[in-house]
């Protein structure tokens, strides 16, 4: 399995409730029966040790229970809390936000230490034996103190769960954990070697066939849903194996309907149905998007937040601009990084796949257009927005970059003009488009 579908799958697991539960529950009933062979076999001079539980079966047998009768209800308050959570994040932060919350290692680590010391008490308990069995009496002394310890552990867990609750549905929180999640795929994507892409200068049109248009034939989608990552390397390897050249019509974070042409395939004869099959298997297709290979989503996440927060129903502009200062972030770091090719080269240099990339355009507007258009009437949104795309041109000195921003310049400034019935704010938004200009024409050297 390559790393792209173990990607896949680590974040379909990391995104369940079930899986670190389970991992930790059969982690539990290892320590059980471990515990249980050491009091079966007598392995420590347990009348020694002051701390081992010394009482007997009855005793044992009400510890127990009372052990695993609370871990019980404390599991069950702790799902409510997580359920009311995870409300309040959709109401609140959007529905999309909620992906983030599945993804809490916190509360998944406290579900799977309540039901863990559960069963673990459950399956001690079932050892316990006295003098009116039929068994000979056998208290396991040992398994029985490692489940008070739990029960111990269980309590600090507890007091961590309320605190961790209570701090994940903060605004301040749950922005910062999708600028993380932004940071990453800048990280992951950009720039990201595929092949041997070549600089843009030596690019030559007259490598993709003049009848491409005409003799490619498309391999078509079997399946609907989010792209959430495509196997690059795989759709490298098989236009090398079948001398090929490969257009990708999709990139990730787009909707991919089934039937719809995916990929265009030169020459169209060699396509068969294997060779399609092993295109779509290439292609990975969700429900929803992810951060994967789609960096524009944590960016879409940023902006649905600072919507919410400057919608009338809320009025929270202060929200909004910490996103867009996550976003001024996220864009900096954009701005020091190379775009990755669209033309992909193999080993012998020779043009195998042209895919479907982002660009800088499309970020900036995803993450400037829509807040800019729901605050053309927020002073304070509309200056932290020019602010923001003052930081931004400091870290470039791309001639495409500094035409892209001064337009979103613009465009702030005319709606500001419409928007804004206060001289004065008019004023203070002009100001801070000077700025803007001033920073765009103005070379800094960072050293990057």
């Amino acid at each position: 399995m390559n790393n792209v579908k173990l990607g896949k799958l680590w974040d379909t697991l990391h995104s369940s409730y079930w899986f670190l539960p389970t991992i930790m529950v059969i982690a539990a009933v290892a320590l059980a029966f471990a515990m249980l062979a050491v009091d079966r076999a007598s392995m420590l001079a347990i009348e020694k040790l002051w701390w081992i539980y010394t009482g007997g079966p009855d005793g044992a047998r009400s510890l127990l229970e009372a052990v695993a009768g609370s871990m019980v209800s404390v599991t069950a308050t702790a799902f409510s809390i997580t359920i009311v959570a995870l409300q309040l994040a959709a109401s609140n932060f959007g529905p999309r936000i909620l992906r983030n919350f599945m993804q809490d290692t916190g509360n998944q680590f406290v579900l799977g230490t309540f039901i863990g010391t559960f069963i673990y008490c459950l399956l001690v308990l079932r050892t316990v034996h006295g003098e009116a069995d039929e068994y000979e009496q056998f208290v396991p002394q040992l398994s029985v103190t490692v489940g008070i310890l739990l029960a111990i552990f269980s309590v600090g867990v507890l007091i961590y769960f309320i605190h961790h609750a209570s701090t994940i549905i903060q605004a301040s929180q749950v922005i910062q954990n999708v600028s993380e999640d932004l940071d990453k795929a800048i990280e992951l994507l950009f720039p990201e070697k595929i092949g041997h892409s070549e600089p843009e200068q030596e690019r030559r049109v007259t490598e993709i066939p003049i009848s491409f248009e005409q003799e490619a034939y498309p391999i078509r989608a079997n399946a609907t849903g989010y792209l959430q990552a495509i196997d690059n390397e795989e759709l490298m390897k098989i236009a090398r194996k079948h001398n090929l050249l490969l257009r990708v019509k999709f990139r990730p974070g787009k909707f991919v309907i089934k039937g719809s042409d995916l990929v265009m395939v030169f020459p169209g004869e060699r396509v068969n149905q294997k060779l399609s099959k092993q295109i779509n298997d290439a292609f990975i297709l969700g429900k929803e998007r992810t951060e994967q290979q789609d960096v524009e989503f944590p960016i879409n996440q940023l902006v649905e937040i600072a919507l919410r927060a400057i919608s009338p129903a809320v009025n929270d502009p202060f929200t909004a601009i910490r996103c867009i200062d996550r976003l001024s972030a996220g864009l900096s770091g954009l701005v020091q990084r190379d775009f990755p090719s669209a033309y992909r080269y193999d080993d012998n240099h020779k043009l195998r796949v042209i895919a479907e990339q982002f660009t800088f355009e499309q970020l900036v507007d995803g993450a400037f257009n829509q807040i800019r258009q729901y605050a053309q009437s927020d002073a304070a949104v509309t200056i932290r927005l020019l602010e923001a795309i003052t930081t931004i041109a400091t870290y470039t000195t791309n001639p495409k970059h500094k035409t892209v921003l001064r337009r979103h310049a613009e465009m702030i400034l005319r709606g500001s003009q419409e928007g804004l019935s206060e001289e004065l704010d008019r004023k203070d938004v002009q100001e801070r488009y000077y700025r803007v200009i001033k920073a765009l024409e103005h070379y800094t050297n960072f050293g990057f």
